[in-house]
């Protein structure tokens, strides 16, 4: 019987590199070149796990099947860290999927889209993390309905998912800017570009179609980068600086492009919130740190990842084959960075 010992050797890696590999440790850095070798020489070998050879063991000394989910971020790790939106879900699903006593195992989307590395046997079941949109849905198999999707909804009808209503948390936040006297609003976003094509953000439309009805929209006031992070914010505020006529406030995309646009006004050495009120998006840890302390709509991310948890235990358990679609709440949360409009 082939033993790990065997694997590491003919990989050339540390024993206890192939067991965190075998084992689908999440917080383990190894290329995807090693982590394939391994998977591969383990596979030649026909070695099964300790828990394989046991058929599994729960608490109470019985045998049970362990389920394994596959974990697919549309974002690469270093974009999860400029923008902590899918962090935070990411860390839901992990949570969640211990107490369950799932495998998680990460997957990755090939830059083509046209298929999925299952990082071995396909898993029970996927969390997919991201903006899917319908093209998409032929990277999972077709026997596959066990497919949970976090941020998006390509096809309601057949799988479940989790999202927030974005039209009625922008609109929210606009009635408020609306009741602090300002009219003239600016919008700071970005087409964040993934696998060839541009993804166009619900929130920029939502903020479109709100000022088209209250006859304050002006195409000059919105402000669109190439991407969502700190610098696009950073940039894209320098810009809406140099306009003639600037607004008065912006509602921001995310808080990480809040963070970046603030930064520009502080060099400008524009008050805020004296001069321009600012609203960002999701609530992020240090929303509430920065100066002034961020205003913004609460999305509850990490809760999301929980949901989609819950979603694909109750799919696998009660074999359940009617979707489900989960809308969270928002809530807007009030802090220094806005203020009335000062008309003086």
């Amino acid at each position: 019987m082939a033993t790990i010992k065997d694997i590491a050797g003919q990989a050339g890696v540390s024993m206890a590199t192939v067991s965190r590999v075998l084992n689908y440790d999440p917080t383990l850095s190894v290329s995807d070149e090693t982590r394939k070798r391994i998977l591969e020489i383990a596979q030649e070998l026909n070695y099964r796990t300790p828990r394989e050879r046991n058929g599994g063991s729960s608490a109470n000394g019985g045998s049970k099947e362990t389920r394994r989910i596959g974990l697919m971020n549309w974002y690469t790790d270093q974009e999860e860290m400029l923008d902590p939106y899918y962090l935070a879900i990411r860390l839901g699903i992990e949570r969640e999927c211990f107490k369950h006593q799932f495998e998680l195992v990460k997957m990755y989307k090939h830059s083509t889209g046209e298929s999925i590395d299952w990082n071995g046997e396909p898993p029970d079941g996927v969390i997919a993390i991201g903006r899917f949109e319908s093209q998409d849905l032929d990277c999972f198999p077709l026997n596959l309905d066990a497919v949970v999707f976090v941020d998006s909804s390509p096809d309601d009808e057949r799988y479940d998912s989790v999202v927030f209503d974005m039209g009625h948390a922008v609109r929210g936040a606009l009635n408020y800017l609306q009741t602090l006297g300002h009219t003239r609003i600016g919008y700071i976003g970005g087409h964040n570009d993934q696998y060839g094509r541009t993804t166009r953000d619900e929130r920029e439309l939502a903020f479109g179609e709100w000022c088209k009805t209250h006859d304050l929209y002006e195409p000059s006031h919105v402000f669109m980068g190439s991407n969502w992070y700190p610098e696009d914010g950073y940039q894209m505020m320098k810009m809406a600086l140099e306009s003639t006529s600037r607004p008065t406030a912006f509602l921001v995309q995310n808080d990480s492009m809040a963070i970046g646009a603030l930064r520009a006004l502080h060099e400008a050495d524009i008050k805020v919130p004296e001069e321009i009120s600012i609203i960002g998006f999701n609530d992020i840890a240090m929303a509430e740190f920065i100066q002034p302390p961020l205003t913004t709509v609460k999305v509850h991310m990490e809760y999301m990842g929980e949901t989609a948890v819950e979603l694909i235990a109750e799919r696998l358990l009660s074999k359940r084959n009617i979707a489900k679609k989960v809308v969270l709440p928002t809530k807007l949360i009030e802090r220094g960075s806005c203020s009335i409009l000062n008309n003086s």
